[in-house]
This record gives structure tokens, sequence and C-alpha cells, in this order.
């Protein structure tokens, strides 16, 4: 079976910075337990400021402003909310201050 995209979303925000979203359903395997593959960005001035993705040999981890941490996957619902929270904490704190 080959990877199938379930979900890929890209639009620009009110700031004018890139959102995309991509979710494909793939098989289970050691590297994709879960059977889902992700990617997830937030691109402001060309740089990726967040990003969530589950990139083979890596598993499920996020991307935070040049750092980078472990990210507990649950569903593809959880992970959108995720990723939607940080991504509106980075913009509070960088256009609402």
């Amino acid at each position: 079976m080959k990877a199938t995209l379930i979900r890929h979303d890209r639009f620009n925000d009110t700031f004018g910075n890139l959102i995309e979203m991509k979710v494909w359903s793939v098989p289970r395997s050691e590297h994709t337990p879960c059977g889902v593959k992700y990617s997830l960005v937030y691109i402001v001035c060309g740089e990726r400021v967040i990003g969530y993705d589950n990139e083979r040999g890596k598993g499920d981890h996020k991307h935070i402003n040049g750092g980078q941490e472990s990210y507990q996957f649950k569903d593809v619902d959880s992970l959108v909310d995720d990723f939607a929270n940080d991504v509106e904490a980075y913009t509070r704190s960088k256009y609402e201050s």
C-alpha cells in the first residue's frame, strides 16, 4: 500500500505568513507505528519557525524557533490543534506585544 494524502492545507495567515499541513495515511511500520506520516510548517519571512513532523529515523518531533523537541502523537485532530496552539502562541508573542 502506498501513502495516501488525507489532508493538505496551504494558506497565508492574517500576517501573510505561510501555513502548510500535509498528512498521509501510510502502512504501519516501526517508523510509522500510528500509520500516519505528517509535516506541518509555519513559515515567516521564508524561515520555518514552527514545524511538526515524523521524519524517518527521528520519530515524532516538533521544531520551535530553531530548537527541536519530541512530540507525543495522539491522533490527527490533536496534531492539528497542538500545531495551531503553537502558531497562535508565536503570533501573539510577535505581533500583539
